[in-house]
């Protein structure tokens, strides 16, 4: 099935209404509304052939249709295209984080509080941080039938063990060639150079134990990432738990639970991640609370070999426009702005 022009107007309409509105959209309500001058008849068989594609679901039987987190994905990979930052959002930026400007923490702590002002969604802004911590060996040993130890050492010889309960070990022999498959590809690299290109031939070594791997770079990264004493910095909680999608309270109370650890932002922010914005969408997301939240995240470099983390956490229907530019707009300044009010 062709995804024509006209599909693609219907599709930006929904997701564009459902991202003001919150509420799923009809075919009458898209003819009345956005003018595309077309029957809602019409409209209505192209939003089957929509649902049909996966691109759209109809949350209940008797509502309209909501973009799918595929739906979300075509819009953003194809469809989407961000701006510069508007003068006055330059200036607010500048104003909010000069403000009593005088420490690097300061100033993190800031740019996540102005993010969140800026976009009305959670934001997550890591200190910069030398790439210094380096994977020298690690061992995968296993314990019992749930459970396998990993031994991490990194360049600077100090030591980690990690417990990894699993739903399967894999045998001891698997594990030791799970072992040499780590060392050949991340010995010698930082969490920064842990990209995504080796964690796909780490997957073609691992095979149907992908599960392993993931747990065991979590456990890598998380490491690392305390030994390098990352400080974390967050902004906005609040505005995503006021949000229709988390009125119920068991969702909005779990959400709030795994923003609040630290390891779990640092470890939604690492990863992979390039000096591009990255988009992850609902299920895209590792971490299960955050499968009804969508992340656009993106790094900073300051001078030398110093880097530092930015996200903005919203639903899944958040504005992707506005939050990716803004995001966009505030990697390509920080460096200067750092510079200008460190004195460096």
């Amino acid at each position: 099935m062709l995804l024509n022009d006209r599909k693609i107007k219907i599709l930006e309409a929904i997701i564009n209404d459902y991202i003001q509105t919150a509420e799923p959209i009809g075919s009458r309500t898209i003819a009345k509304k956005y003018g595309l001058g077309i029957s809602s008849a019409t409209i209505r068989n192209e939003m089957s052939d929509l649902e049909e594609l996966g691109l759209i679901i109809q949350p209940h039987a008797s509502a309209g249709r909501v973009p799918s987190d595929k739906g979300y994905r075509l819009y953003v990979d194809t469809l989407m295209r961000t701006r510069e930052l508007t003068p006055e959002e330059v200036e607010y930026l500048r104003i909010l984080i000069a403000h009593n400007m005088n420490k690097i923490d300061y100033l993190m702590q800031e740019t996540a509080k102005a993010i969140s002002i800026l976009t009305n969604y959670m934001s997550i802004v890591t200190e910069p941080y030398p790439a210094k911590t380096q994977i020298k060996h690690i061992q995968l040993i296993p314990m019992d039938d749930v459970s396998i130890l990993m031994v991490l050492v990194t360049n600077s010889k100090t030591v980690k063990n990690h417990i990894i309960r699993l739903g399967r070990v894999p045998s001891y022999e698997k594990l030791l060639e799970f072992s040499e498959a780590l060392n050949h590809y991340l010995a010698g690299d930082s969490v920064e150079n842990i990209d995504a290109e080796k964690v796909t031939k780490l997957l073609g070594r691992f095979g149907e134990y992908g599960e392993v791997l993931s747990a065991v770079l979590e456990a890598v990264i998380n490491s690392m990432r305390a030994e390098d004493n990352v400080q974390v910095y967050t902004s906005g909680v609040k505005n995503i738990l006021s949000m229709p999608e988390f009125n119920n309270v068991g969702k909005a109370k779990a959400i709030f639970q795994a923003l609040e650890e630290r390891e779990i932002l640092a470890t939604l922010l690492g990863g992979g991640v390039t000096d591009d914005v990255q988009i992850l969408i609902g299920a895209e997301n590792d971490h299960e609370l955050m499968k009804d939240c969508s992340l656009i995240k993106a790094r900073y470099k300051l001078d030398g070999d110093s880097y530092g983390h930015i996200g903005i956490i919203g639903p899944t229907r958040m504005n992707y426009v506005q939050v990716a530019s803004i995001l966009k707009g505030i990697v390509k300044n920080i460096n200067s702005i750092v510079k200008a009010l460190t004195g460096g």
